[in-house]
């Protein structure tokens, strides 16, 4: 592998990316950006919720890994892929305690 090839291409343990605490039982890792989307894990604890109501100016998109978020009244249980479109907003909660893997795209 060249040096251009590694210019393309970043890789990490996100296990080793500092968790840094949202609200009381929430971490995010920030995983690596580029200029073109950022990337985030977010493990809440059981009974946890979004500090505020979140707005999207961009598309964010989210995969529940373990446990169940929700939003609204729409349960999410892991497995589940949950698109927000520009202009959208949401503010997810858990009961059950939850870890989501997911990208922010940014504008061009």
């Amino acid at each position: 592998m060249d040096d251009n090839d590694m210019e393309l291409k970043t890789s990490l343990l996100v296990d080793e990316v500092e968790p840094v605490e949202v609200a009381p039982g929430i971490v995010r890792r920030r995983l690596t950006a580029t200029g073109y989307a950022r990337g985030w894990l977010i493990d809440f604890a059981p009974g946890s919720r979004w500090p505020e109501v979140d707005v999207h100016g961009t598309e964010e998109r989210y995969f529940v890994l373990s446990g169940e978020v929700i939003e609204g009244e729409e349960r999410h249980p892991a497995g589940s892929y949950v698109v927000f479109a520009p202009g959208s907003s949401h503010r997810p909660r858990t009961e059950t305690g939850a870890r989501m893997l997911g990208f922010t795209v940014l504008d061009a």
